[in-house]
């Protein structure tokens, strides 16, 4: 199977990083070549990996965007992020897929330049469920969680733009589920149960 990029969105607090990670680990000891790709942002550091971040300038980040340096680039949550258009290249003629943590943004940016991807997209079980994990970080301040919520209030119907849908119900089979969908196992587009789902969640927003 010829390697791919993987386009991942989610409202902030879903567990796709976790779901990500799990992932990653599964499928690489299996053998299957994927990689999370790096991202350049103006954000601070903060603890944890930062493996799959280049730290730069909002200067510098600017000069890049001005030059093509991007495959696609956002503000998101007050800071910019973008995705090296030679990684990726490099990567997938290296026969190695790559996954991308990205958001509604990104992803219209890089379905405007036919670059060849599969688009996912992480929903929550609920509002009330997004709401919890976001306050159980402990790390988000009262505006930060406000921020958050009113994007996924904003993001969360882009879903059905998406190949593929998930919810990140029980955790242990989205990450099954995200995994059939890398490997071209399987397939999970929009169907009438996941639209009465979405139809619930989206007027538990309002």
């Amino acid at each position: 199977m010829k390697a791919k990029l993987f386009l991942i969105s989610a409202a902030s607090g879903t567990g796709k990083s976790s779901l990500i990670n799990a992932v990653l680990d599964n499928l690489n000891s299996k053998n299957f070549n994927v990689e999370l790709s790096i991202s350049h942002t103006t954000r601070k550091k903060r603890g944890g990996s930062q493996d799959y971040y280049i730290f730069t300038s909002e200067d510098d980040f600017k000069n890049k965007v001005s030059n093509n340096f991007f495959l696609e680039h956002a503000l998101v949550h007050g800071n910019f992020y973008g995705t090296s258009i030679d990684f990726v290249e490099t990567k997938i003629a290296e026969g190695i897929n790559i996954i991308l943590e990205i958001d509604v943004q990104g992803v219209q940016q890089i379905k405007s330049t036919n670059f060849p991807h599969e688009s996912i997209f992480l929903l929550p079980p609920s509002i009330d469920s997004l709401t919890k994990r976001l306050n159980e970080r402990g790390t988000n301040s009262k505006e930060s969680i406000e921020l958050r919520l009113s994007n996924a209030m904003r993001e969360i119907p882009s879903c059905k733009d998406y190949d593929h849908i998930l919810v990140n119900d029980v955790f242990e089979d989205c990450c099954n589920d995200l995994a059939r969908i890398i490997t071209g196992e399987d397939s999970y587009p929009m169907n009438s149960k996941k639209e009465l789902f979405l139809t619930k969640l989206l007027n538990s927003l309002t």
